[in-house]
């Protein structure tokens, strides 16, 4: 009994002293979108030939992204492949949109996580849902 409380005690200190060891930081948390460019949930997006950007709250690993659909066929054609601008935070995707039409995209998802910050830690799931406008 006295073995099975020591033992009990002595792997309570050390999940304990493990847990506290790394102090949450920004520095250590996996990265997070900000910012999407439309934003999420719009209603009125203009169709036609645009660019979708993705901020997120650190610097990002280059030619790293995974633009997932949704759901079937809920991603536009796309015009050009992926970059990040020079801030290294915000990803470009540049892409025609047809009038009328809801879009998805999963940016990283259970099974795709390729948005991963430069200490190679995969960005937080992000759903960006929008619809164009008529015309």
């Amino acid at each position: 009994m006295k073995t099975s409380l020591l033992l009990a005690a002595l792997l309570m200190s050390a999940t304990c002293t493990a847990v506290t060891a790394a102090e949450p930081s920004i520095d250590n948390m996996p990265p997070v979108v900000v910012k999407t460019v439309p934003e999420a949930g719009s209603r009125n997006v203009a169709p036609g030939v645009t660019e979708i950007k993705v901020t997120f709250s650190k610097k990002m690993t280059d030619e790293s992204w995974s633009w997932s659909t949704a759901w079937a066929h809920s991603d536009p054609e796309v015009v050009g492949k992926p970059h990040y601008e020079a801030d290294g935070r915000t990803c470009v995707l540049k892409v025609k949109l047809e009038p009328n039409k809801m879009y998805g995209y999963w940016l990283n998802s259970g099974k795709f996580k390729n948005f991963k910050d430069d200490e190679n830690r995969p960005a937080i799931p992000y759903l960006l849902v929008f619809k164009t406008a008529d015309k």
